[in-house]
């Protein structure tokens, strides 16, 4: 990979005291804050936080990767349900989970809620997770386990059944995985050789695979190559769209186009690999629920797509068709949001975030939205990680 040139200090256009209560320098946990209807922040309550509050007995130094799923909300008022979930990768190859269970994503054999992680059982070994609307990605040895719900074949059984999976599954016929990226009905692979294989869901053309019919009942049960994409490096997955970073710096995206979260000067959906316009060099992209963002080699950011709140950073509601630079973001170590929010960890530990915040989804102490960014941990917190809900209004730093 090469060398990312990071920068110094990001400049906040709104500072906040931290809170008595949100995490120091010293502090060792995971932190969740947002909403927590159904137990997503791990913390063992339904009490929506503020502030950055621990999640139960997840140690920072434990945590290889923290992502969060679902988040799509039904009903209304004291009525409303929500099937957001966390799952957390520890450093020693197991898979903890928490929230929703509706459709068995956390994996434990049952369809009933958990506030607080649990292991996965049997599952060990492994090197990545990823969670998206309703099922999971984890890659063992290569393989690549999946569970939660089949609804659109997202889980890669090859079985004709939409039933879902309570327990861990191999996929089939996929192995030298890498890493993997679970969207919303649909899953993608990225194996060593740096092709990029996609099963399930194929609405917005989210598979990459051209020539299947581009609808919402049209779905592939088996892992499928994106054709003529190769030297892949990494993939960032969105809730319908896809971005792939090649070996030379190039960004292909594909998917749902309809907010601009392509990049290719466009507001249509597209079933094949499109280059991202305007772009010099990526060393990282970022894909959040309908937005895109990547980091230059320079170290500078740049994002597009959706943004009727504020969620890409560069100060208006326009949707972005093409990358535009978010000149206040410097230092950028990760980038995560879900469908209205941002977040974004730097090179100081500091934790800060932009966008909607009525849910209190940017983890400052409010419910107010920032005309910029505001901060949820401060410089030396510890903190090299975010992750938000793919669909939700709950965030992570770990």
């Amino acid at each position: 990979m090469r060398p990312l040139l990071l920068a110094a200090l990001a400049a906040t256009t709104l500072t906040l005291a931290t809170p008595a209560h949100a995490a120091g320098p010293a502090d060792p946990w995971v932190r969740a804050w947002g909403d927590n209807g159904v137990g997503q922040l791990g913390n063992g309550s339904k009490i929506s936080q503020q502030t950055p509050a621990a999640v139960t007995g997840l140690s920072r130094n434990d945590v290889r990767k923290v992502s969060g799923g679902g988040g799509t909300a039904s009903g209304t008022g004291a009525n409303a349900t929500t099937n957001s979930f966390g799952i957390a990768l520890l450093n020693d190859g197991t898979v903890k989970s928490w929230g929703a269970n509706t459709t068995g994503q956390l994996g434990n054999g049952t369809t009933t809620n958990q506030e607080f992680p649990a292991t996965v059982a049997g599952v060990y070994g492994v090197s990545d997770v990823s969670a998206g609307a309703d099922h999971v990605l984890a890659v063992k040895d290569g393989r690549v386990l999946a569970w939660g719900s089949n609804a659109t074949k997202q889980l890669g059984t090859g079985q004709d059944t939409t039933n879902p999976y309570k327990n861990p599954t191999p996929v089939q016929s996929l192995d030298l995985v890498k890493d993997v990226g679970a969207g919303c009905g649909f899953s993608v692979a990225l194996r060593q050789d740096g092709t990029v294989w996609t099963w399930g869901s194929n609405a917005n053309g989210r598979l990459g695979v051209p020539g299947v019919p581009v609808t919402t009942t049209t779905s592939r049960e088996t892992p499928q190559q994106v054709p003529d994409l190769t030297d892949v490096e990494s993939i960032a997955v969105g809730c319908d769209h896809v971005l792939a970073l090649t070996a030379d710096g190039v960004v292909k995206a594909w998917g749902k186009g309809a907010e601009g979260q392509l990049g290719d000067d466009k507001k249509a959906d597209s079933p094949t690999p499109v280059d991202v316009a305007y772009l010099g060099t990526v060393a990282r992209v970022f894909a959040t629920n309908a937005s895109s963002f990547a980091v230059l080699d320079d170290g500078s950011v740049q994002a597009w797509g959706k943004n009727d709140t504020k969620q890409l950073g560069d100060g208006t509601t326009a949707n972005r068709t093409t990358p535009v630079p978010i000149d206040s973001l410097k230092g950028v170590q990760e980038i995560a949001g879900g469908p209205d929010f941002t977040l974004a960890v730097l090179d100081d530990g500091s934790v800060i975030g932009w966008g909607a915040n009525a849910a209190a989804q940017l983890g400052d102490g409010t419910v107010v939205s920032p005309p910029g960014t505001t901060t949820a941990l401060p410089p030396g917190s510890g903190v090299t990680h975010v992750a938000a809900l793919k669909s939700g209004k709950s965030g992570f730093a770990y």
